[in-house]
């Protein structure tokens, strides 16, 4: 596990001095009751409202960000690692927070959190290749993610029959985001493993200021800055919705960092994974939508890789030195006992 030896918190409720289970538990608690908001007030503005400004509403969901981390306290002076340490992870943070955005503009929202509930499967992959992880993990963790993999492809599959909104551009999108979030996962765990005293805080903070201009490109080439800028300010009740969902992210983001610290980047797929199909169900019933036995076969598949992913399977066969040292002190009390045999036998032996 991670970060056991360093002292956690999370919005001032102390985690370093609890058990495993109960630092699991609130953040756990935490990341759902932010991220499941979010999810809703997405669906409400994508699906509903029909604003699908991917870039800009994450543009403005960084300056919220902002505003939050200064309520917090925070200043660049308590920041313990270099700039340039988050470079690298402000561009994959930002690209898969605009893909993921914009991808609701062709794939509807089940289908969007479908595809990103494999990520726990690159995620292992890239483990293997970040430096200062090198992570290995066991056969049947990779048999719980090709479960989630399988149960992708029979809901999306249904998903495209059942809903106007899926094409191959969403696809192309929601697939480099999951990249980029692979990616993501690893560098954060990267970067507390390499300086323990590393806080959540410090690193939403950097890559958000890091990653806000690398938002600014892709905006102003599409055009999507002023289109966007013109139809919020025809409706800005969408600011509302937007600076509401970005205060129940910045829970969920400050939680899953907590996760990743104490936890790993693998096991906080996981969770949201889990995450994703609670949503799933959420949306399908506060929106109404048809739900067909093919949708259900891939929930199931889901289930199944989740909760292989939770059972512990940790059978160690014997050491070959415990039976060899056993069998020595076997032998060693044998020869021990011979020892005082003969000696007994010499005692009965006559003197002359």
């Amino acid at each position: 596990m991670k970060g056991e030896d360093q002292a956690r918190s999370l919005f001032g409720i102390s985690l370093s001095d609890r058990p495993k289970w109960q630092q699991f538990l609130i953040c756990s608690s935490g990341f759902f009751f932010g991220y499941l908001i979010n999810g809703v007030c997405e669906e409400y503005v994508y699906n509903r409202l029909q604003f699908s400004y991917g870039w800009y509403f994450t543009f403005v969901q960084g300056f919220v960000y902002l505003v939050l981390i200064y309520l917090q306290g925070f200043t660049p002076k308590q920041m313990v690692n270099p700039w340039k340490t988050y470079w690298k992870l402000s561009a994959v943070l930002m690209g898969s927070h605009g893909l993921t955005k914009g991808s609701l503009a062709f794939l509807n929202y089940p289908a969007q959190i479908m595809f990103k509930s494999t990520k726990v499967l690159p995620v292992m992959v890239m483990g293997a290749f970040i430096p200062g992880l090198r992570r290995k993990y066991p056969f049947h963790e990779y048999i719980s993610a090709l479960l989630l993999v399988i149960g992708l492809i029979l809901f999306t599959l249904a998903d495209a029959q059942t809903s106007p909104n899926f094409s191959i551009i969403g696809v192309l999108m929601i697939s480099g985001a999951l990249i980029m979030d692979s990616l993501m996962g690893n560098l954060q765990e990267a970067i507390f493993t390499m300086n323990p005293d590393t806080t959540q805080i410090e690193v939403l903070f950097c890559s958000t200021v890091v990653g806000l201009p690398f938002l600014l490109p892709p905006m102003i080439l599409t055009g999507e800055l002023f289109k966007a800028w013109k139809s919020c300010a025809q409706h800005p009740y969408v600011y509302g919705v937007l600076i509401f969902e970005a205060m129940a992210t910045f829970i969920g983001q400050i939680s899953v960092l907590s996760l990743i610290a104490i936890f790993g980047a693998a096991t906080t797929a996981m969770i949201t994974t889990a995450r994703k199909a609670v949503t799933l169900l959420l949306s399908y019933m506060i929106f109404t939508k048809p739900l067909t036995e093919q949708h259900g076969s891939g929930l199931l598949l889901i289930a199944m890789g989740i909760i292989l992913k939770m059972v512990p399977i940790d059978y160690k066969p014997p050491s070959r030195s415990a039976p060899r040292n056993g069998k020595s002190h076997f032998k060693e009390e044998k020869s021990q006992a011979d020892r005082r045999k003969g000696e007994g036998d010499e005692e009965k032996r006559p003197l002359v």
